[in-house]
């Protein structure tokens, strides 16, 4: 009775609830300015090769700084050392360029030795542009200037631009607003009535918000990537609206079948309120269930992503009965002159819908499970990595400085291997040499660099470029190649203990320890959903047609992004550049959200039909019931989820690209194919057998989320409802 208890206080209350809510989001969101920490911009692998050799070069050679890349290509005749051309980068140019904040040095090819930095052909060169920091601390506004003074120097005979990913353009799209906007349209479509439409909003936002400034203030004690609030943003946007949806609804059925509004609140969140906590639950623990990945950023995104679904649940059994009390008969208030009071269950088209289908569930089942298959090939070849810039749009300066590079120098140039070692005795020296010679004899190899010794004698280190580009496959095998095979014959003898490491080895080796441990992650958040579905449901064939049903949307999720991201299928339809490697942690966050959102529209079903079917035992009655008074439900909250997801599209990274595509289309899934279609279709076959539950687990605990059923409607006439703003 707790909860029903707590609607009554809010409602009672609401002025204080609304009053708290308003001082929390305005306190923590200051404190947050004031007290936030820093998110972090690079990762770190502890344990790994890349992890040792970025130490290894930080105590011996004292390199703390990323280096950047001034590309030009001359166009006309004398090439780079036309007097025009020498004059812009040597005169103009570069020192414009070494006076900027965070720049230690600019070395260009007209200096001596600088013959390396000069394609074959004289018409590409670069400059390398050393940082005193690390690429991703380099403030946006001094990327922002070099980027601005770079541009001005492009001419008919002069092509200038800029590499590095601390140049990437960090200017993106807004989102989360666009997609906030088209879920307002799609909830006055759904309400027809302004006044409704804002409460799932209001509440969203809410939560969000609060949830947005605590993970800010979290940075200063856990490692939280700096991608964590887009991310945050997309699933408490999504889960928020959905939650307040689905809580409003059932308010405004309690008032449209004659509940006083404080007995309406009760009800809604006696019923739907319980549902919200639960389906919220599940994508809790399914974000959660990232700790098994054992990487210190994956847990700092994992919690935010987790506070926030937290909040907004919160915002959801707290502040909307409050908003509510506000609201009482008025939520259909400014309605739109097309909105029509709703039909009863039975008469609607997603009754018909069901008993279609229920007439002929196995070519329903079979049709829907051979589209979820089709779509999951391609996932077959998932390859994990990390995409370079030649993903990035070729509007972007990076994008065009690599291909400069690549055309110039070959596609290896754009991400170097770095191997080094400490060294113990005169004669490593001597054996890092042998080691870089057999190196070079190594296929896949373009160039090996000379063998450089650190200032304090005590490493070396020496330069690989590949020939395929930091993200093919040829360069994963290569960097396992020389670690496993070539690296460890050479050194045999020395005293030398040679790392291969570089930004391209971090992508090989996170894509290792990711691969590694993310079958453990998935079972333990399946185990763990089926356990609580079957505490919830009582039965042992619906958690698990639950389970499968969820692995098939998601297997047919990471088969989309395999097609479109990584074999370029359609890729003009998300904007990419080109093909490559799915993003190594992004299956992981794609199944902990999907799993999560899938057991939500699973929840949300299952616990009407449950209750219709605790009514009457009809199983075939409770069915078509069931996904009668929650289809229509279910299609809006999907279709906001989709337009916020699919929103992130809409930005230039194609990490975001990536993740927002695949939910969305994990959700258009699972809310067409798998909960109307194939949950039905399942449901008609098993029949009865769908509530057996063997009487020797009766002993485990009950878990309530369909609640008390609808009370009776009060005989007592209707008191005048409060103004709006009493």
């Amino acid at each position: 009775m707790l909860l029903p208890r707590l609607a009554a206080w809010c409602y009672r209350r609401r002025r204080f609830v609304v009053i708290a809510w308003i001082v929390v989001l305005v306190g923590v969101n200051v404190l947050a300015k004031t007290e936030g920490g820093d998110l972090l911009k690079s990762l770190s692998l502890p344990g790994t090769e890349s992890q040792r050799t970025f130490d290894v070069l930080k105590a011996d050679f004292h390199q703390t700084g990323d280096t950047g890349y001034l590309v030009y290509k001359a166009k006309g005749a004398g090439g780079i050392q036309a007097p025009a051309v020498k004059s812009e980068i040597e005169n103009t140019l570069a020192p414009t360029l070494r006076k900027q904040k965070h720049v230690a040095s600019v070395t260009t090819p007209y200096e001596p030795g600088g013959a390396r930095f000069v394609s074959n052909n004289g018409t590409i060169a670069y400059a390398e542009i050393q940082f005193d920091v690390q690429a991703n601390d380099v403030p946006v506004d001094v990327s922002n200037h070099m980027r601005s003074i770079v541009e001005k120097a492009n001419s008919s005979t002069l092509q200038v631009e800029l590499g590095g990913s601390m140049f990437t353009d960090q200017t993106q799209p807004k989102s989360e607003a666009i997609g906030i906007l088209a879920a307002v349209l799609i909830l006055l479509i759904a309400f027809g009535s302004v006044l409704a439409m804002g409460l799932p909003i209001m509440t969203a936002l809410f939560g969000i918000g609060i949830g947005l400034a605590i993970e800010q203030l979290l940075a200063r004690l856990l490692d939280i990537p700096s991608f964590a609030p887009q991310v945050t943003a997309m699933i408490g946007i999504g889960v928020g609206i959905d939650y307040a949806l689905f809580i409003s609804t059932r308010y405004r059925e309690a008032l449209h079948e004659g509940l006083e509004p404080e007995r309406a609140v009760v009800h809604a969140i006696d019923t739907s309120g319980r549902a919200v906590l639960f389906a919220g639950g599940t994508v809790v623990i399914s974000l959660l269930g990232l700790f098994l990945i054992g990487l210190s950023f994956i847990r700092g995104l994992s919690i935010g992503a987790a506070l926030a679904v937290l909040l907004v649940m919160a915002a959801a059994v707290t502040l909307l009965p409050a908003v509510l009390g506000f609201v009482g008969h008025t939520i259909d208030k400014w309605a739109l002159p097309t909105a029509k009071r709703p039909k009863p269950p039975e008469q609607t088209i997603w009754a018909r819908w069901s008993r279609t289908i229920q007439r002929r569930p196995w070519p329903v089942a079979a049709a829907g499970l051979v589209v979820l298959l089709v779509l999951a090939i391609p996932a077959a070849g998932l390859r994990l990595g990390i995409a370079d810039a030649g993903n990035d749009p070729t509007k972007l300066t990076t994008r065009r400085a690599y291909d400069l590079l690549s055309q110039g120098f070959g596609p290896g140039f754009n991400g170097p291997l770095l191997v080094a070692s400490e060294t113990q005795s005169p004669g490593d020296i001597a054996a890092m040499n042998r080691v870089a010679a057999a190196i070079e004899k190594t296929p896949g190899v373009a160039h090996v660099g000379r063998v450089i010794p650190s200032p304090n004698g005590k490493a070396v280190f020496t330069p690989v470029v590949a020939n395929g580009s930091p993200q093919d496959e040829s360069t994963t095998q290569l960097v396992h190649r020389l670690r496993d095979v070539v690296i460890p014959a050479a050194e045999k003898g020395s005293t030398l203990d040679v790392h291969v490491g570089s930004q391209t080895a971090v992508g090989v080796d996170l894509a290792d320890t990711l691969g590694q441990r993310l079958p453990y992650m998935f079972l333990a958040i399946l185990l763990l959903s089926f356990i609580l579905l079957m505490l919830v449901f009582r039965s042992i064939l619906v958690p698990l047609k639950a389970v499968i049903m969820n692995l098939l949307s998601i297997g047919a999720s990471y088969g989309v992004i395999v097609a479109i991201f990584q074999n370029g299928w359609l890729k003009n339809l998300v904007g990419i550049g080109k093909e490559g490697p799915i993003e190594a942690w992004v299956p992981m966050m794609l199944f902990a959200i999907v799993f999560g959102l899938s057991m939500d529209y699973e929840v949300f079903l299952l616990s009407r039909i449950k209750e219709e079917y605790d009514r009457d035992h009809d199983n075939a009655t409770a069915v078509s019931h069931g996904l009668a008074k929650t289809a229509r439900l279910i299609t809006a909250a999907a279709a906001i989820m989709i337009c916020v997801f699919g929103s992130f599209v809409l930005s230039d990274l194609r990490v975001l690209k990536l993740i927002g595509f695949g939910l969305a289309f994990a959700v258009f899934i699972d809310a067409t194919v798998v909960r109307l279609v194939l949950v039905p279709a399942t449901m008609e076959l098993l029949g009865d057998r769908n509530w057996w539950f063997p009487k020797a687990l009766e002993w485990l605990p009950r878990i309530n989320v369909e609640g008390a059923p609808s009370p009776a409607p009060t005989e007592q006439p209707r008191q005048p409802e409060p103004a709006l703003g009493d």
